[in-house]
């Protein structure tokens, strides 16, 4: 047997080969609210550990934070999860899935949007018309946009009225693109996704932002799964998302930054 056989045969033996060959993947889970601005900050935070990172593959998966939040329980190897619901990463530290109950990154925002209509100034009360015959909301059941969407509804009080009018997404992307296709007239969405240039072109500003009064705060929080601790990139990542690069980029979208946490009285 050659010298380069024998050392393929200890590291599968000793575990290190399958150490190796997953730590240079970097795969995240992340609400689908983050689907664009999140591209931006991965390119920065790439472009800053370049060295760290070299050999190192990042693979993102979107969609709503409670299917995620379920795959992870099942055993979805996942190293990073950013939700868009604090309760999800909290849920998933006391069944001992992540390392903490998560860091609060950003607050979300809803807005109205529609590639045909523009709704600024439009109130919830005034999609009972009859030329809105469709209004799109992420699935309340498992995504955090689309139970927040449900409550500014129902505190509009136009939930009962407006029930026979929704269809919905499976998550926050997939309801902007009910909405984009024309298969719905009016979605309710997330800021960040309309501040992206890449929605139908010349309908980013045709939105009216939902009061946060009406419905519970959207806290998005990242968190480290077990599997992600034991890796440098992963933990890199938590680190860059604390970075004023970070935090701008998700600012240019629309999220909402959380206060600075009061340093303690010396």
């Amino acid at each position: 047997m050659n010298l380069l056989l024998r050392l393929v045969f200890v590291l599968i033996f000793s575990g290190i080969w399958i150490n190796v060959s997953a730590q240079d993947k970097l795969f995240i889970a992340a609400a689908s609210d983050l689907r664009f601005a999140l591209e931006d900050v991965l390119r920065d935070f790439k472009a800053k550990y370049a060295q760290d990172l070299t050999g190192v593959s990042v693979q993102v998966i979107y969609g709503s934070s409670g299917k995620i939040s379920n795959q992870i329980r099942q055993g979805a190897p996942f190293d990073v999860f950013f939700s868009a619901d604090k309760h999800f990463t909290q849920e998933l530290f006391r069944g001992n899935f992540t390392t903490d109950e998560g860091t609060v990154y950003a607050r979300g925002r809803l807005v109205l949007w529609s590639p045909k209509h523009d709704l600024r100034g439009v109130s919830l009360k005034e999609l009972t018309a009859d030329k809105y015959l469709k209004i799109a909301i992420a699935q309340p059941l498992h995504a955090p946009y689309g139970e927040r969407a449900r409550q500014s509804l129902v505190s509009a009080g136009v939930w009962s009225q407006l029930e026979h009018k929704l269809v919905y997404g499976e998550n926050i992307a997939q309801t902007a693109q009910l909405a984009q296709s024309g298969a719905a007239d009016v979605a309710i969405i997330a800021l960040s996704l309309v501040k992206n240039q890449r929605l139908t072109p010349g309908t980013a500003a045709h939105y009216q932002l939902l009061d946060a009064s009406t419905h519970q705060p959207l806290l998005q929080s990242y968190a480290l799964t077990k599997a992600g601790a034991e890796k440098p990139s992963a933990r890199l990542l938590v680190q860059f998302m604390r970075t004023a690069k970070a935090q701008q980029t998700l600012a240019n979208y629309g999220f909402e930054l959380p206060e600075p946490t009061p340093k303690a009285a010396e």
